[in-house]
């Protein structure tokens, strides 16, 4: 979940959950690939986010809404 969007207010919500994919090979350590407000994936600070565990039932549900 976005928890600060300073410098990226066009491309991240804060309080929304977002996506993160599969890191890349020269992604650096402290990035996040998330796919962002434009539909494309984007590195971003990971301390502009905080992990969010969900139960089953709503993993399936922001899969469909992704």
């Amino acid at each position: 979940m976005c928890i600060d969007n300073v410098g990226n207010a066009g491309s991240l919500i804060v309080g929304k959950v977002y996506k993160v994919i599969r890191p890349e090979p020269n992604d650096g350590r402290g990035d996040l690939r998330v796919i962002d407000e434009e539909g494309e994936d984007y590195l971003y600070s990971v301390d502009q986010f905080v992990p969010v565990e969900l139960p089953p039932k709503g993993r399936r549900a922001l899969a469909t809404a992704l």
